[in-house]
């Protein structure tokens, strides 16, 4: 049977390749999606991958995510605000893995609190989008079969 992981992506990472290229990279969501369906597809894997810039349609993806193997989950700015999210998370039975583009710890202080780590069950941090690969390969790994 076909595995199903979730791909989820907060605010403002629709505009990357634009914003903040020297912390983000060139590339842009739209590279990021077709780099994930093309290694899933190789793994016999599907994912659904989407993106948003608010909060409570994020919550209602993570809801969503709860009929599928496993998410992956970069939160962006929500990453260090949002308790809702956090919460969402906890009523998720399925393997959790926390992406970030960059490496968090060596930005602002304020960046360096997740609350959304608090419920993944791992975080990649600062490979830039290779992370989203390195998350699916690991989720495949760990998925419940």
């Amino acid at each position: 049977m076909k595995k199903i992981i979730y791909i989820l992506n907060g605010p403002n990472l629709n505009l990357l390749g634009e914003r903040e290229p020297e912390i983000y990279g060139s590339e842009s969501i739209d590279d990021i999606k077709k780099l994930a369906e093309q290694f899933a597809k190789s793994k016999n894997t599907e994912i659904i991958f989407k993106q948003t810039n608010h909060e409570g349609e994020l919550i209602e993806m993570i809801h969503d995510a709860r009929k599928s193997d496993g998410l992956i989950i970069n939160p962006a700015g929500y990453t260090h605000t949002s308790v809702a999210i956090y919460d969402a998370l906890l009523s998720l039975d399925i393997p959790i893995i926390e992406v970030h583009i960059s490496n968090i710890y060596k930005r602002e202080k304020f960046r360096h609190s997740s609350y959304v780590s608090m419920a993944a069950d791992s975080v990649i941090s600062g490979f830039g989008i290779d992370g989203y690969i390195f998350a699916l390969e690991n989720m495949l790994k760990n998925i419940k079969n």
